[in-house]
């Protein structure tokens, strides 16, 4: 069922991996033309053409924009118990793992009286974005508001997709876990709209003030991701989120059950998921190919896995060692990198570029989807190699508190003059020995 493409014997450059391992089409730069007039529709008439476009794509007109507490009060006492244990749970372990991100602030005495102090400071109000296309999401209303709050983030905006099924109010599920997170402004609103609104805010029909946000974060479809192209810089962005990946590096001892499960569970998500094998063993994957056979067909969206498994950005990548399996997942720069190899979490360790690393048998994907404590909204697209994944740290500025006294300015000012001056800029050093005029040199 799945492309391989044949690596043994060979060991490809970085640029030749990168231009020919498996990859989903995903044209953003295109969308950009759809999206852009959904923008300006937004920032021109606000609400009543958020309304509008949500007519048009979702289906449903909802009366106003803001969810009621009642709604969310309500999503939560009828939600499924077991749901609600698992959510809680997840909250439990999110926290504990994000808690230990936060950074202290720290004073650098560079000089006698001179000193610099990198002050961690939250960003004020965040606007969230819990997807409710193919999935509903709850788990990244998790992912994305713990972190928010541990970073101390001022005010949280929760938007979703309002459902016709439910009355032009986003899923249930989305609102109870909003309700167990303490997150009392969510925004039935998806899409486009979703980030557009957030970035110029809006009245309400009810005439209630809808503020703008400082960052918008979550993952979305293609549009979401072009609007919060478009707009970045008026609002900063967690990253352009793609389809989802998994890449699994195994070797023998791998069991092809295992394997074969977590290819099919990220498949499930979207036609468009990435699901590679990078594997030393021909054996292991001719084992996958069979027990894909059995599993797709008996799997709940068997059409929608179907087309991912065998789309172009699914496939084998047959190598001769694991050193250079390690290569190729290096320069794939997985979402999601799974390591199912004899001394995985030595092998593990070697990998630089992944959104997060699963080591072993039984740390599947998953498990950081939902209860892991680690954070599931990853770089996809290969950003791994240069970005992370949602953290404590995406919702703090680094804020550099300079500190001089006198008698500290007086003992740099020369130099400080003659980089001014190297650089043409005699102003910069007029503004230090301004201080001093009237000393004896």
């Amino acid at each position: 069922m799945l492309n391989r493409t044949d690596l043994r014997g060979q060991v490809p450059s970085v640029a030749e991996l990168r231009s020919t391992l498996p990859r989903a089409e995903y044209d953003v730069d295109a969308a950009l033309h759809h999206v852009r007039p959904v923008v300006e529709a937004v920032r021109e008439r606000g609400v009543e053409a958020v309304l509008e476009y949500t007519e048009k794509f979702d289906k449903v007109r909802p009366a106003g924009v803001r969810v009621a507490a009642a709604q969310l009060t309500s999503a939560l006492e009828n939600l499924d118990p077991a749901v609600r244990e698992a959510l809680e749970e997840s909250i439990v372990r999110a926290r504990k793992v994000h808690g230990d991100q936060r950074r202290q602030d720290v004073t650098t005495e560079v000089v006698d009286g001179g000193t610099v102090t990198e002050r961690w400071v939250p960003v004020e109000r965040v606007g969230l974005y819990a997807p409710g296309g193919l999935a509903v999401y709850p788990s990244t209303v998790v992912m994305n508001v713990v972190p928010a709050q541990i970073a101390g983030v001022g005010t949280l905006v929760l938007c979703s997709p309002p459902q016709a099924a439910f009355g032009g109010l986003p899923h249930p599920t989305i609102l109870a876990a909003a309700e167990l997170l303490g997150v009392d402004e969510v925004w039935a609103v998806g899409g486009a709209q979703a980030v557009a609104l957030l970035a110029y805010g809006g009245t309400d029909t009810d005439g209630a003030t809808l503020e703008p946000v400082d960052i918008v974060t979550g993952p979305g479809n293609i549009y979401l991701t072009a609007a919060k192209r478009l707009l970045r810089g008026i609002i900063g962005i967690d990253s352009e989120a793609g389809p989802t990946e998994i890449a699994i590096l195994a070797d023998e001892t791998a069991d092809p059950v295992h394997v074969t499960a977590d290819l099919i569970s990220q498949a499930e998500h979207d036609p468009l998921a990435a699901s590679v094998l990078v594997t030393t063993s021909e054996e292991l994957a001719d084992a996958v190919d069979k027990e894909l056979t059995g599993r797709v067909a008996a799997t709940k969206h068997s059409e929608r896995v179907t087309e991912a498994l065998g789309g172009k950005q699914s496939g084998v990548i047959l190598v001769s060692t694991v050193d250079d399996g390690i290569r190729v997942v290096d320069a794939y720069a997985a979402e999601h990198l799974e390591i199912q190899t004899a001394d995985a979490r030595a092998v593990a360790a070697r990998v630089r570029n992944a959104g997060a690393i699963f080591v072993g048998a039984y740390a599947p994907v998953s498990l950081g989807d939902y209860c892991a404590g680690s954070n599931h909204v990853l770089p996809t697209g290969g950003f791994a190699r240069h970005s992370s994944g949602l953290s404590v740290q995406s919702f703090l500025k680094g804020v550099h508190v300079v500190d001089y006294s006198e008698d500290a300015l007086r003992e740099i000012a020369g130099r400080v003059v003659a980089l001014a001056n190297a650089e043409d800029l005699p102003a910069h050093g007029e503004a230090i020995t301004a201080r001093f005029e009237g000393e004896r040199a």
